[in-house]
């Protein structure tokens, strides 16, 4: 049996035991590196060392920092208000409330996890109190999350971009015409389901202008982040990394200024960001360490043969990789996809033409929505966690939601002017 294939065997086997999947990448590749015999066992913190050791990976620990200030500072509170005003008088309220709310809080965090955390922590006891079913709003919350790495600015293309080379902005950009036309789709659900299942609005009628106008006012300050963002980096005023900085910074001013934000709150709020920035992190490093295994046992170029022997239809081919990277979704988070897959497709990307701006939008988003597919489910296991909601009964109800989410997706494979259209006409 050949190492290569023992340790798919074993990182399987690792995977299924429930360890982190950092470490059953790590150990799998150690079997991998024993098993052949002409690699040394140094290759692996080399490899977790250079992977991680990149000025713009700096821009994930302070995303995440920025996001967790944000919860912490009350900043969601004010923008979950704000959305209520605005559209708490449609059918179902509550649930397009909750899908707006992750819209604009993806604009400051750009992670998953911290959108499904922070906005299920204030909407999901308001949903079953105003008489909403478990399943519905756990659901709800789940694939609106999905929202926080595809709206700029996003973690994960911050990713994506170290390994590829591909301009930061120009993906942030990219993001969002799908990001909105998911969020569009996803309240057009929300509203059928409702009417079926005979939820009702929040409001009774519509908020007046100038009570719409209030909510913003007070709001405007938590919407300004992420345009200053997109701004700033399109203008040169600061790299990606550095926009990371401004945003906590931006959002600890806001804290303290609204009193939201304690200094005994500090150390918590650094012992989340560290943590979760240090599992990202390791995941990045030990993928690449399998990644350069695949690469040394050519796997990368016998992956483009196999694909390229399908069909060499850019559209067709998408598709292909929308399913393949969907099913890896149920075993892998997307922080592990991402930095395995994308060297191993960005040759066959580049070999039949495609834009490798709509491919990275497209690739980085498909690894997201995996957290919603159970075994793994990173979101369904967080809204559970946070909302109480067994995780069985949100992975049957958010299917609908999912399937939504894919045919964006789809669409966008065969148009992939939807991505690029915003990048190219403003950064050419």
């Amino acid at each position: 049996m050949s190492p290569l294939l023992v340790m798919f065997i074993i990182f399987i086997a690792l995977l299924l035991s429930g360890l982190p999947i950092f470490a059953a990448i790590g150990l799998s590749s150690v079997s991998y590196i024993l098993l052949a015999g002409d690699v040394p066992l140094m290759l692996i913190p080399q490899r977790i060392f250079v992977t991680t050791d990149s000025f713009s990976l700096l821009a994930i620990p302070l995303f995440m920092l920025a996001g967790e200030l944000m919860n912490s500072g009350g900043i969601t509170r004010s923008i979950l208000n704000f959305c209520s005003k605005l559209v708490g008088h449609v059918r179902g309220g509550l649930a397009h409330v909750s899908i707006l709310t992750c819209m604009i809080f993806a604009g400051m965090c750009g992670s998953c996890t911290a959108a499904a955390a922070s906005v299920g922590s204030m909407m999901l006891p308001a949903l079953r109190e105003d008489g909403y079913d478990d399943d519905f709003s756990g659901s709800i919350i789940a694939s609106a999350a999905v929202l926080g790495p595809v709206i700029p600015p996003s973690i994960i293309m911050v990713i994506y971009a170290s390994i590829s080379g591909d301009s930061v902005a120009k993906l942030f950009l990219g993001g969002i015409a799908p990001g909105f036309i998911i969020g569009i789709l996803l309240m057009v659900m929300a509203s059928l389901i409702s009417v079926r299942r005979g939820y009702q609005a929040k409001n009774e009628k519509m908020a007046s202008l100038p009570e719409i106008f209030r909510a913003l006012f007070r709001s405007l300050p938590a919407l300004f982040l992420p345009v200053f963002i997109i701004v700033g980096i399109m203008s040169g005023l600061f790299t990606a990394t550095e926009a990371g900085a401004v945003a906590v910074g931006y959002a600890a001013i806001l804290g303290f200024v609204t009193k939201e934000l304690k200094l005994q709150n500090l150390r918590g709020v650094l012992g989340k960001a560290a943590k979760a920035s240090t599992n990202v992190l390791l995941l990045m490093g030990t993928g690449a360490t399998l990644g350069w295994i695949l690469t040394k046992n050519q796997v990368p170029q016998t992956m483009t043969r196999v694909l390229l022997g399908i069909t060499r239809q850019p559209a067709l081919l998408l598709i292909i990789i929308i399913a393949f990277v969907l099913f890896l979704g149920c075993f892998l988070t997307d922080a592990t996809i991402v930095p395995i897959l994308a060297p191993l497709l960005l040759p066959v990307i580049t070999s039949i033409g495609y834009d490798p701006i709509a491919f990275g939008v497209i690739l980085c988003t498909i690894s997201v929505v995996g957290n919603l597919t159970p075994p793994v489910g990173g979101l369904l296991f967080v809204v559970s966690g946070v909302g109480g909601i067994p995780v069985g009964k949100i992975a049957r109800t958010v299917l609908p939601f999912l399937g939504v989410i894919v045919f964006v997706l789809v669409l966008c494979a065969l148009c992939p002017g939807i991505v690029s259209f915003i990048p190219n006409h403003l950064m050419g």
